[in-house]
C-alpha cells in the first residue's frame, strides 16, 4: 500500500501519541478563548443578493455529499481518524476566528483548511469547513446563514481543492514536504480570498468596468492584509502538519 508522502515506514514508534494530539488541541483551545475583536466572518449576513445566496449554495451542495460519502469511508476503516476529524475541525475554526477588518462587508483572516486538506482531502475539508462557518455563524455573529453557502464555497471548497492541486502537484516533482505543506496552505488561503472577490464583483459589479473592475478593487483591496496572513499560515501549517502526521502514521496510512 502506498504510504503517505510525509510518513515514515517501519514499526509504529512505542511512544505515546494521544497526548501530542492533545497538546495541539490545547493550543487550538487558547486561542479560541483568547479575547479578540467580533468582526464578520467572511460575507455577512444579508449582504448577498438572494439569487446569489441561492446559487452558491446549489453549487456547494455536490461537494458537500461527496465529503460526507469520503468521511463515512475513512472513519469506517480508521475509527481513530475521528479524534483528527475534529482536531482539524478546530484547528479551521481558530484560524478563521483571528481576523483584521477590510472590505465592507467583509473581513481578512486566515483559513485554516490547509491541516484538514491534507489529512483527509479536499471535500471532507469542505464537510468541516461547513460545519465550522455554520457555528461561527451562530455562535460568534461571523457570517451568517443566509451566505453560508458562498462562504462555504470560497473557504471550504475552492481553498481545499487548490491545497490538495498544490500538494500534489509539488510532490511529483519531488519537492520538499515543507515546501509542499506550506505553499498548500498559503495558496489555499489567498485563493478563498480571490473567490470572496469574485463572488463579491458578481454581485455587485461596478458602474464602470463591471464584474472585472470590481474584482481587481476587492482582490487589491484584500491583498494588503491577506497576503501576509497566508504566509503565517503556512508556517503554522506546517508545524502542526509535521507534529500530527508524525505521531499518527498508522491512523493516517496513505492519506489524503
Amino acid at each position: 500500500m502506498r504510504r503517505h508522502p510525509h510518513l515514515r515506514s517501519g514499526p509504529r514508534a512505542a511512544r505515546p501519541v494521544r497526548p501530542r494530539v492533545l497538546a495541539v488541541a490545547g493550543l487550538v483551545a487558547w486561542l479560541w478563548l483568547a479575547p479578540r475583536p467580533a468582526l464578520a466572518m467572511h460575507i455577512a449576513e444579508g449582504f448577498l443578493p438572494w439569487q446569489w445566496c441561492l446559487f452558491w449554495a446549489a453549487v456547494t451542495i455536490p461537494f458537500f455529499l461527496h465529503g460526507l460519502r469520503a468521511i463515512e469511508r475513512a472513519t469506517r476503516e480508521s475509527p481513530d481518524l475521528k479524534m483528527l476529524l475534529g482536531l482539524a475541525g478546530a484547528f479551521t475554526f481558530v484560524l478563521s476566528a483571528l481576523k483584521l477588518p477590510s472590505v465592507t462587508g467583509s473581513s481578512s483572516h486566515p483559513t485554516g483548511v490547509g491541516l484538514g486538506t491534507l489529512l483527509f482531502g479536499p471535500t471532507a475539508m469542505t464537510v468541516l469547513g461547513s460545519i465550522v462557518l455554520l457555528f461561527q455563524a451562530l455562535l460568534l455573529a461571523h457570517g451568517g446563514l443566509t451566505t453560508l453557502g458562498a462562504n462555504t464555497f470560497s473557504m471550504a471548497v475552492a481553498g481545499p481543492l487548490v491545497a490538495y492541486g498544490t500538494y500534489r502537484g509539488l510532490r511529483l516533482v519531488r519537492a520538499p514536504s515543507w515546501l509542499a505543506v506550506f505553499l498548500a496552505s498559503a495558496l489555499a488561503d489567498l485563493a478563498t480570498y480571490v473567490v470572496t472577490a469574485l463572488q463579491l464583483a458578481l454581485a455587485f459589479p461596478a458602474a464602470t468596468g463591471g464584474v472585472a473592475a470590481s474584482a481587481v478593487k476587492f482582490m487589491g483591496i484584500f491583498a494588503v492584509t491577506q497576503v501576509p496572513l497566508a504566509a503565517i499560515e503556512g508556517l503554522v501549517t506546517v508545524l502542526v502538519f509535521n507534529l500530527v502526521a508524525g505521531s499518527n502514521q498508522e491512523e493516517l496510512g496513505d492519506r489524503p
